[in-house]
């Protein structure tokens, strides 16, 4: 198993993958980040959380945007047809731990 260091939203986060697969995890979490800093940039003082939270919503936008376009029979560009599935899945895991994270220490 490889492990890939990825900075999002300004935080540093170690995952595995399998071998061969690290450029395809770092550029994933390239978009995220890039929607990390754009949710960051348009709401402003947002905590970690809320910044993936709102980076999601902003990737799932895009992704029902694309999906739409698909059944409509619009042409989809390059850009539009990178496939979010997983890497959504696995910032809604990261929202859910840290969300469960700060519930424990609130508590």
């Amino acid at each position: 198993m490889a492990e890939v260091h990825l900075s999002i939203g300004g935080n540093m986060h170690v995952l595995s993958c399998r071998d061969g697969e690290e450029a395809h995890l770092l550029n994933m979490g390239a978009i995220i980040d890039a929607k990390a800093v754009e949710a960051r940039e348009a709401v402003g003082g947002l905590s970690e959380v809320r910044q993936l939270l709102f980076a999601a919503l902003l990737l799932a936008d895009e992704l029902n945007d694309s999906r739409k376009a698909a059944r409509e029979g619009t042409p989809i560009t390059g850009h539009d047809v990178i496939d979010l599935a997983a890497p959504l899945s696995q910032l809604a895991a990261r929202i859910e731990a840290i969300a469960s994270a700060l519930e424990k220490s609130a508590a």
